[in-house]
């Protein structure tokens, strides 16, 4: 599955950043006008334990890729 915006985009610094705990792109930006930095990383955390993976293609100024991939699930046969 891929999530895309067409905003601000990131940075290549931020990128490595952005699913680190309490981590905002923006520090201008404060708790009254949202978010916590916590989103990403608790995104993060539930993909990981469901055996997936969560990734960011993203460039300044054009938007971001959220993508976010999980294993095939195959039920055991008993």
């Amino acid at each position: 599955m891929i999530v895309q915006d067409f905003g601000e985009g990131i940075t290549p610094e931020d990128r490595d950043k952005i699913f680190n705990r309490f981590y905002r792109v923006d520090k201008a930006r404060t708790r009254e006008k949202g978010g916590n930095g916590l989103g990403l990383s608790i995104a993060q955390k539930l993909v990981g334990e469901y055996g997936g993976q969560i990734s960011v293609e993203s460039e300044p100024n054009v938007g971001s890729q959220f993508r976010v991939d999980f294993p095939i699930y195959r039920p055991e046969k008993n």
